[in-house]
């Protein structure tokens, strides 16, 4: 095992601690070289985890709200003030461009600061001659938070944030894919958070069912595939713990033939393109008005090929790899189903020769509805140009849809948009931007992209249970 590879630990009740058994590598997606070993929890590691959750979970509840705002905002505080490293180890993992790596990193201060002056107050809703009622919000117990690779600590601390603030204690799973920066994490809050109340393991992919099945927990957080999601939320039913599941989109752009070309065609580029197209909420399948398809599927290319595909922390790169390789085989899979079905390319990306999983930017001309690259999530940079011409038509082919996580209208005549908009079954809808979230903003997926919702005093109330308290006056 070579000594120039770092070694990361886990943060398990208050202490650092290392793998009982063979750690696990971690690669740059850029360069497929092992940049980390990481522990991978056994069973008493994790029992251990979850034990001490429980055991803090007694005392973390009663701490005064006041105490628990400034413990939310001291671990942002502590992020930023590691901001550069923290970004550095996140391009490392993840892929991501250095300036995306560092905004991710930067978000998380902003969501601690705007958690830690959120109000869930005590409601006082009824006194008469013989009665007072008042209705409590109180915390459920242990939280199981499970992050995805595509956004690893911003994801995170969105779980982390509310549960921690509404007096839960928190075991942390991060993807085996991108554990690093998590488990980073875990290091700078050791001294922050009283021991056993955030907890931060990894491991591989079995680490997953066994969390979900572990008897201690009171609720899952998980962002992920609908797959998934679905296999966490038939676990939590066998305990009846409860469930906030973040799942898959096919997110729909609507371009209605009145928008300025130019400036839409970089927006919707963004949309569809940013992280290399691992965005849960990035645009999937555009319909463009026949109109104006032909100049804006013009114009869109020109973006294309101006972007820089390359390793993240290179200057002016503005698209990384895929995170890993599992995924980008799937990718090229589905890039080849298309060439088979004789689909037709505005632009066929290169896929370059290793080292790194590169796919550079691919955009189908017009497939049908249903071909696969329409209908599924493709979770990469490829993304089809839809025609249209009736209203009608275009959210009836939107809607038709398993997902419903989020979806974007572009056009000048606002109205008409926003009444577009109001049609699409979606959990996020934008008019004339796409991807704005604001942790104000609650996240709740419709038909197959969700259950509950994160963010927003919607989200951190569902952290809590309520409780009446009937109070009959002597």
């Amino acid at each position: 095992m070579s000594d120039d590879v770092r070694q990361f630990r886990m943060l398990i009740d208050g202490r650092l601690v290392q793998g009982q058994g063979a750690p696990l590598e971690i690669l740059n997606p850029a360069t497929e070289e092992v940049v980390a070993r990481v522990p991978d929890a056994t069973d008493d590691q994790l029992a251990v985890a979850v034990d001490a959750a429980g055991r803090a979970f007694a005392t973390w509840r009663s701490v005064p709200l006041a105490e628990r705002r400034r413990v939310v905002r001291a671990i942002g505080g502590s992020v930023q003030e590691n901001v550069d490293e923290l970004a550095a180890l996140l391009t490392s993992e993840q892929g991501k461009p250095l300036s995306a790596a560092r905004k991710e990193v930067e978000g998380v201060a902003t969501w601690c600061d705007w958690l830690a002056e959120c109000e869930f107050p005590e409601e006082e809703i009824r006194e008469d001659d013989t009665h007072r009622l008042r209705i409590r919000h109180v915390p459920l117990g242990v939280v199981a938070a499970i992050a995805p690779w595509n956004f690893p600590i911003a994801l995170a601390i969105r779980k982390i944030g509310p549960a921690l603030l509404t007096g839960n204690t928190v075991v942390v799973k991060p993807s085996p894919f991108t554990p690093l920066t998590m488990l980073r994490f875990g290091e700078l809050v050791q001294d922050i958070v009283p021991p056993g109340v955030v907890n931060v393991i990894s491991g591989g992919d079995s680490l997953g069912p066994r969390l979900t099945s572990h008897q201690g927990i009171q609720k899952f957080a998980f962002t992920g595939a609908t797959a998934t999601g679905k296999k966490v939320m038939d676990a939590a039913a066998r305990q009846l713990a409860r469930v906030t599941l973040e799942l898959g989109g096919n997110d729909a752009a609507v371009i209605l033939p009145d928008v300025d070309l130019d400036s839409v065609a970089d927006a919707v580029f963004e949309s569809c393109f940013r992280n290399s197209g691992q965005v849960c909420v990035g645009t999937k399948r555009v319909y463009v008005h026949d109109d104006i398809y032909d100049e804006f599927a013009k114009r869109l290319v020109g973006v294309a090929v101006q972007a820089r595909v390359g390793n993240g922390v290179d200057e002016g790169v503005t698209l990384g790899p895929v995170q890993n390789d599992v995924q980008y085989r799937r990718i090229i899979q589905l890039i080849e189903d298309c060439e088979r079905s004789g689909l037709d390319f505005l632009l066929k990306g290169e896929v370059p020769d290793g080292p790194g999983y590169f796919i550079h930017p691919t955009i189908l001309d017009n497939p049908p509805e249903d071909a696969a690259i329409v209908t599924e999530e493709q979770f990469g940079p490829v993304v089809p140009l839809l025609r249209f011409r009736d209203i009608d038509d275009v959210v009836a082919r939107v809607n038709d849809s398993e997902y419903g996580l989020g979806g974007s209208v572009w056009g000048r005549d606002l109205e008409a948009a926003s009444r577009v908009a109001e049609r699409i079954e979606s959990g996020l809808v934008w008019v004339n931007e796409a991807q704005r979230v604001l942790p104000s903003f609650p996240m709740a997926g419709h038909k197959a992209s969700g259950i509950g919702s994160e963010n927003g005093i919607e989200g951190l109330l569902q952290y809590t249970s309520p409780q009446v308290l009937s109070l009959r006056k002597a």
